[in-house]
């Protein structure tokens, strides 16, 4: 589709636009407003054209950098708060190992314990994460109230940081479900 470009009434010259020409395109403007300008070919412009497809592609390249640096805070916190939940429950084993012997010798099997340590993990790590998504969504509130920078909680993000938060209860609460499910009932119960 065929452009006019800025001008004196006798010097409009056209100019097609087409995809993917965009360099020639600014090459044409630069070199229209070296003449307005009257600047020399060999003296530096007094201007600049930007292509607006460059600063789109900077801002993405910032937003992916950005992403990256949040998506590794998170991981972070996520072993960090493994670790808690292992010890936690390590500690809770130890603590309530006659508990663990009493229940095995009126009955229960080291699947039932075990299942009983699972869950407490579970259930631990996940309000560890609702507390944590809680104060997500209060934080992004804040920060686009008071700075007025606009932020998104995606129900998405909120039902993976969910996910992860249960497969870290499981997976960081199985080692001592299982050490609590093997322990021998008889030392068990003289354990203090």
């Amino acid at each position: 589709m065929p452009l006019r470009t800025l001008g004196d009434d006798k010097q409009l010259r056209p100019v097609i636009v087409k995809l993917g020409l965009t360099d020639g395109v600014i090459t044409q403007i630069t070199d229209l407003l070296r003449q307005r300008h009257r600047i020399p070919s060999s003296e530096d412009a007094d201007f600049f054209v930007q292509n607006l497809s460059d600063t789109a592609e900077l801002a993405n390249n910032s937003n992916r950098v950005m992403t990256m640096l949040l998506g590794s805070i998170a991981f972070v916190s996520l072993i960090v708060g493994g670790i808690g939940v292992m010890n936690t429950m390590l500690v809770s084993v130890t603590e309530r190992t006659s508990e663990i012997g009493f229940r095995m010798a009126v009955g229960a099997t080291g699947g039932d314990i075990q299942f009983q340590f699972l869950t407490e993990a579970v259930v631990l790590a996940v309000f560890g994460g609702m507390v944590g998504i809680l104060t997500g969504i209060v934080t992004s509130k804040i920060i686009s109230d008071f700075l007025g920078w606009p932020t998104l909680v995606s129900i998405a993000a909120i039902g993976m940081a969910f996910s992860f938060a249960g497969a870290i209860g499981v997976g960081d609460g199985w080692y001592p479900a299982r050490k609590a499910s093997r322990l021998d009932p008889i030392e068990a119960l003289r354990y203090e």
